[in-house]
């Protein structure tokens, strides 16, 4: 014996009737730059690379076919991170120094460009590039905070030269600089 089916009432009565009133176009509204750069940056936080750099790269072919002017340097900055972060230190520097280029008046992509070279021990390229940070801007604390860095690194290599040379007081200034450098 078949039974009838109970008659619609209430709500999925009315959700049925929005469906069909509901647009057969996509009316969702694609992320802002905002969005779209945390989303990437949450995922280089996380460690998952390589994603990274897959919406990264997809969000700059977008910009490319819609045919948008300029480069988004959000966008560049979050490249040269996933690739930082991922090992790739080269192309990193690549893309800082293609920023430098391109937009010399910012201090953050010489800064950026001076922590990779710290990390592949390039002290004095390092001390350089955070001076290109600060004649772009004298004021970014930053910058100045990793010159002070970089200058102790460099004196503490001094003093360890000199000491191997048989300068005396050399070692301690070594030894001193070094528990500096370690706090």
């Amino acid at each position: 014996m078949d039974i009838a089916p109970e008659p619609e009432r209430g709500w999925k009565g009315l959700a049925r009737a929005l469906d069909v009133l509901a647009p057969s176009a996509d009316t969702s509204l694609p992320l802002s730059a905002a969005q779209v750069s945390q989303r990437i940056s949450t995922l280089i936080a996380q460690g998952r690379h390589a994603d990274a750099l897959q919406a990264i790269d997809k969000q700059l072919e977008q910009r490319k076919n819609r045919g948008e002017p300029g480069a988004n340097v959000q966008l560049l900055f979050l490249k040269a991170r996933a690739l930082a972060a991922s090992g790739d230190h080269n192309g990193a520097i690549g893309i800082y120094q293609d920023m430098t280029m391109y937009y010399p008046e910012l201090p953050e992509p010489w800064n950026n460009l001076a922590a990779e070279y710290i990390a592949q021990d390039k002290l004095d390229l390092a001390l350089e590039a955070l001076k290109m940070a600060l004649t772009a801007d004298p004021s970014y604390a930053l910058a100045r905070a990793n010159m002070g860095e970089v200058q102790l690194m460099l004196a503490n290599d001094t003093y360890r030269q000199a000491a191997a040379s048989g300068v005396p007081k050399a070692a301690q200034r070594a030894q001193q600089t070094g528990q500096i450098l370690q706090q």
